[in-house]
């Protein structure tokens, strides 16, 4: 049977554990013992962990051996910000299609509430991203980044930089995917609901990003961004 895989809070040599609610989790919910096997997560590598103790607020493991896990590719998804809830779900199923980092982006049409409170939201994305990233069996979750500017994500580096465009007609994403040299991966750069701005756009592919479209649907900017990564990832082989 599959083991239920955890991302350690804590890691020391052959020893780890997790703390806080993330324990309570294991303990309360899944009645977790001493002796039972785990996938704990360091990080860097996945192993078998023991549980040695359980107590409140905190269940330590002793580390055994290593798990074999395939590598992901590099994905940076640039995600302007929308709805929460509706961005909260794109992050979660995004994480779980294996994006190794996500950049929240304020957008010209991202609502001013919706931008003033986005830096607010960091922290939960991020825990979001983790609980994905355990149920995905992952090593490690993506990284969140802080909020940024359209002007700022102009200079992200990256082997290949594409951004979605609905008004692209002829380009579509899975035919200008491919496996980029080295380590600088793919970002790929999500719009808000109602699209980039034609200003925007045009930035866009003046710092070189390559326009590509999902195809003549209109997609709402999470099942874009869902639909997106999936392509990307398909074509990496990461899938």
């Amino acid at each position: 049977m599959t083991r239920r895989r955890f991302i350690a809070d804590e890691v020391s040599g052959d020893r780890a554990a997790l703390i806080g609610e993330h324990a309570d989790h294991l303990a309360r919910v899944l009645r977790a013992r001493v002796g039972q096997d785990f996938d704990i997560s360091t990080g860097q590598a996945v192993r078998r962990g023991r549980i040695t103790s359980v107590a409140n607020n905190r269940v330590e493991f002793e580390l055994i051996e290593e798990v074999p896990e395939a590598s992901l590719s590099e994905i940076t998804l640039v995600l302007a910000v929308f709805k929460f809830d509706r961005m909260e779900w794109a992050i979660e199923k995004c994480t779980e299609l294996g994006v190794s980092r996500i950049v929240p982006l304020i957008a010209r049409r991202t609502e001013s509430h919706l931008a003033a409170a986005a830096a607010k939201r960091v922290e939960r994305w991020q825990r979001l991203a983790r609980q994905a990233a355990e149920q995905s069996r992952r090593t490690a979750p993506p990284e969140i980044a802080e909020p940024i500017k359209t002007s700022e994500a102009l200079n992200l580096p990256g082997a290949l930089r594409i951004v979605l465009a609905e008004s692209e007609e002829h380009t579509l994403l899975r035919d200008v995917v491919n496996p980029p040299a080295g380590d600088a991966g793919i970002v790929l750069a999500v719009g808000p609901e109602g699209g980039w701005t034609e200003d925007e756009l045009q930035s866009f592919q003046r710092a070189g990003w390559v326009s590509a479209s999902l195809g003549n649907t209109i997609l709402r900017a999470e099942t874009a961004a869902i639909a997106a990564t999936a392509v990307v990832a398909s074509a990496l082989n990461s899938l």
